[in-house]
């Protein structure tokens, strides 16, 4: 299984994709559609016209990669179908793999340390 650290950059096409695609003709619309270098080390993430299967493509330093998941129940949760590309975070990314609506995690918080105890 794949878990992103907080350094990974996550991009996602919003709009579906023919799901026939490998991850040579995914890695072509990252570089066509999304504007995008698929060997950046960047996890590139597309959905199909139906909402239960996705599939992910990265290079991983000796090759290119290609995830595909399909729930069983319940399809993931997605943004609004649009020719757009929008960035998530790793723990989003880890909440939309999971079937999570990613849209309800944050960015943790940095507290300030206090200057002095009391």
């Amino acid at each position: 299984m794949i878990s992103p650290s907080g350094a990974i950059r996550v991009m996602v096409a919003t709009k579906p994709v023919d799901f026939r695609k490998g991850m040579e003709g995914l890695a072509t619309l990252v570089r066509e559609n999304m504007r995008a270098d698929p060997f950046s080390g960047a996890v590139y993430v597309f959905r199909a016209k139906r909402a239960d299967r996705i599939k992910l493509v990265f290079w991983h330093g000796t090759g290119l990669c290609l995830f595909a998941k399909r729930l069983e129940h319940g399809i993931f949760r997605w943004p609004k179908i649009e020719d757009d590309v929008m960035r998530l975070s790793a723990a989003q990314l880890s909440a939309l793999l999971d079937g999570l609506d990613w849209r309800l995690v944050h960015e943790a918080r940095e507290t300030p340390a206090p200057k002095e105890a009391g």
